[in-house]
């Protein structure tokens, strides 16, 4: 595998799946695969899990990590082509990317959607620009549109806790007081379109997610009628992702504090498991006797996270 943005990346689901699970048992097997190898793990935004679980990860195959945070000890970049540069950024991206590259065997980037341009961020101009300028394998640690470390380790959490062969997944909007991007949702969906479960998206209207992502899955507006019989219930923000009402995209359109998954919620359901990526706001995302129940899933999710990176790094490294 030489880069990894979306599920299909991996091939077959079931043995990326079997490959988690026997990494998860033994994370320090394929130590020696790494040896002498370098992750350059570039953050354009904040992070916790994701930092933490992919440095972790690294380790664990024996490899050695710089981490650069670009917005902290770093020169401000360029990321647009045919700017003069006369403002605060010091260096373009294409200069510092191949640079970068020269420090390292692979590199992680991460960076959020920026709401200029729905058509820029779609396009994933800056990750892009890293897989196109920097010679080396890429892997997204979050994108604009993607985040496929966060679901992989999703889907590995689902398939550890299940109680039916097929459970039922449901995707469910909640609000928040900031606009957030949709690549956790967008991810997910993918992910879960890809995996065997009775998948159902709910939303409020003008919340549609990309086609690309959801494209045949169950779309429910009724946010009780798609909890009912859920065995898996994930709860998250994201902004008009512009689908139905381009001129909004980027934009809060709802704080309907209905949404928010309470006991009520989680009552209709079949005794579900609640999950959420993390930072999760709550008491207007979740409240806090569902996310401190014991059906509550959000710290073995979060813990997944290394697993998911170790088995992709070391997919990549098996490539190298």
């Amino acid at each position: 595998m030489r880069h990894f943005q979306h599920v299909s990346d991996l091939g077959d689901l079931r043995a990326a799946l079997d490959e988690a699970r026997a990494v998860k048992a033994d994370r320090f097997r394929f130590e020696s695969l790494g040896r002498h190898r370098t992750a350059l793990l570039i953050f354009f935004n904040n992070s916790l899990r994701t930092r933490l679980s992919t440095q972790k990860a690294a380790r664990n195959l024996g490899m050695d990590v710089i981490v650069l945070d670009v917005n902290q000890g770093a020169w401000k970049l360029e990321t647009e082509r045919g700017v003069v540069m006369d403002g605060d950024k010091s260096e373009h991206l294409l200069e510092a990317v191949p640079v970068m590259a020269q420090y390292c065997d692979v590199i992680g980037v991460r960076t959020f959607a920026r709401f200029e341009n729905r058509a820029d961020d779609y396009q994933e101009k800056i990750l892009n620009q890293f897989i196109q300028y920097s010679g080396r394998p890429v892997f997204s640690m979050e994108s604009a549109t993607v985040h496929p470390l966060q679901a992989f380790a999703d889907l590995i959490t689902i398939e550890e806790y299940k109680e039916k062969a097929r459970p039922k997944v449901v995707l469910t909007w909640a609000p928040h007081p900031r606009s957030l991007p949709q690549a956790v949702p967008n991810s997910f969906a993918e992910w879960m379109m890809a995996a065997d479960v009775d998948f159902v998206v709910t939303h409020p209207e003008g919340y549609e997610l990309d086609p690309r992502f959801v494209e045949g899955a169950h779309v429910e507006y009724d946010q009780w009628k798609a909890l009912e019989g859920a065995d898996f219930v994930y709860a998250k923000n994201w902004s008009c992702p512009g689908v139905t009402r381009p001129e909004a995209y980027g934009q809060i359109l709802s704080k309907d504090m209905g949404w928010t998954i309470d006991a009520a919620h989680m009552a209709v359901t079949n005794n579900a498991y609640f999950m959420h990526c993390l930072p999760v706001r709550r008491g207007m995302i979740v409240t806090d006797d569902v996310i401190e129940s014991p059906r509550s899933i959000v710290i073995p999710e979060a813990a997944n996270r290394e697993i998911s990176a170790t088995v992709v790094l070391k997919r990549i490294l098996e490539s190298l």
